[in-house]
């Protein structure tokens, strides 16, 4: 069942939005239907028996050349929920979908090569810190954490000079990569405790926001879009409140990442809808409703409400609010609705507010796995 600490915050938010959803369903079945326990085990278990997908979409026309982000971001989030329920058969079962990528299936580890790529090393380092793998596990994780430092003799000039500045030669400067280089490097500093790997992960989100964070502290598609993307400003959130989950507290770029990442939190509250959902475009309430940025959005705040880095009372009620709304957009099939399309930068609004929403895209079900295990872990 729910943890209690959030019990009585769910409740009360329950009887407050009754208007959510079905209208005629009681606030005992909600409140079972919204334990994440069940909803977390419903994901997992879709995820496991769901082909490797082309970029997180379970029906894509094309079968994908390698495994691609959204599949390791829900990986690794399946292996979290997992551990934290304490199932030894899921935690089997996860483990035995990535063996193949050793044998019959390597050729679908991508190269090491970009932050899309090498974010795919997380998994195998959980994997292999959770005692399910052995020491493969560990070396082929590393070999994906390390390469993001080490500049290839074909790297571009730019990529040169962001790594003569102590950066990754994979620095691209865009949103995504706020979750994707943290996440990977803050999982080999879990892995062997050398702090080189979290301290040059803060660096590194230090100067995105420095170069990208606006003054109302979201962040635009790119300079080129000025538009406020959920799932973009999702990677963003998602990915620091991981890194301050990790960050040591002497760390000397934390009060930096904090007080970027509560200025965001803060807007963001600012823009939530009444149901607890927010939009394709965060600033625009004609855009359509979205899972995988309000999925994102929630985790921010579950973290940042545990942890004590936001008020409590304010943001508590927010981040319950939002998973009661995410929640509701999982279908009969265990599938998630109104996932945005992935997105290439444009200079046209309209690109965005029409972009199509897909069923079961990982984009989504990542972040949703991520709620999940935040509200089951003490």
């Amino acid at each position: 069942m729910i943890q209690s600490k959030f019990l009585v915050v769910l409740m009360s938010v329950l009887l407050l939005c009754g208007s959510m959803g079905a209208q005629d369903v009681s606030i005992d079945k909600r409140m079972k239907e919204a334990d994440p326990k069940n909803i977390g085990t419903r994901v997992v278990n879709k995820f496991i028996v769901t082909p490797h997908t082309r970029f997180g979409n379970p029906r894509a026309e094309k079968a994908p050349n390698y495994i691609t982000y959204p599949d390791a971001c829900a990986w690794l989030g399946a292996l979290w929920f997992s551990k934290t329920i304490q199932d030894k058969d899921m935690q089997r079962k996860l483990k035995e979908r990535f063996e193949p990528l050793f044998t019959t299936e390597k050729h679908l580890m991508p190269r090491m090569n970009h932050v899309d790529h090498n974010v795919v090393g997380a998994v195998p380092l959980e994997i292999y810190m959770q005692k399910l793998g052995d020491k493969k596990y560990y070396d082929l994780g590393m070999k994906y954490a390390d390469s993001q430092w080490v500049v290839p003799a074909d790297a571009k000039p730019e990529q040169k000079a962001y790594a003569d500045q102590g950066y990754s030669w994979q620095t691209r400067v865009w949103i995504d990569d706020m979750f994707m280089i943290t996440t990977i490097q803050s999982q080999a500093y879990l892995a062997t405790g050398n702090r080189k790997y979290i301290d040059r992960a803060a660096a590194e989100m230090v100067m995105y926001l420095e170069k990208i964070q606006r003054p109302n502290g979201l962040f635009y598609h790119a300079p080129t879009a000025p538009f406020f993307w959920a799932r973009g400003n999702g990677w963003m959130a998602a990915g620091m409140s991981r890194l301050l989950s990790v960050l040591p507290e002497d760390n000397p770029d934390r009060p930096i990442i904090m007080k970027a990442y509560q200025k965001m939190m803060n807007t963001l509250l600012e823009n939530q809808d009444a149901d607890g959902m927010w939009h394709q475009l965060i600033d625009e309430p004609a855009s359509y409703k979205e899972t995988s940025g309000t999925a994102m959005f929630t985790y921010a705040m579950l973290v940042g409400v545990k942890r004590g880095w936001l008020d409590k009372k304010s943001y508590e009620p927010a981040a319950m609010k939002g998973w009661l709304a995410l929640i509701s957009y999982l279908n009969a099939d265990d599938e998630l609705t109104n996932v945005c399309e992935g997105t290439n930068i444009k200079n046209d609004k309209n690109h965005y507010m029409t972009r199509k929403q897909i069923t079961g895209d990982l984009h989504a079900h990542a972040p949703l796995l991520w709620c999940a295990t935040e509200l089951l872990t003490k």
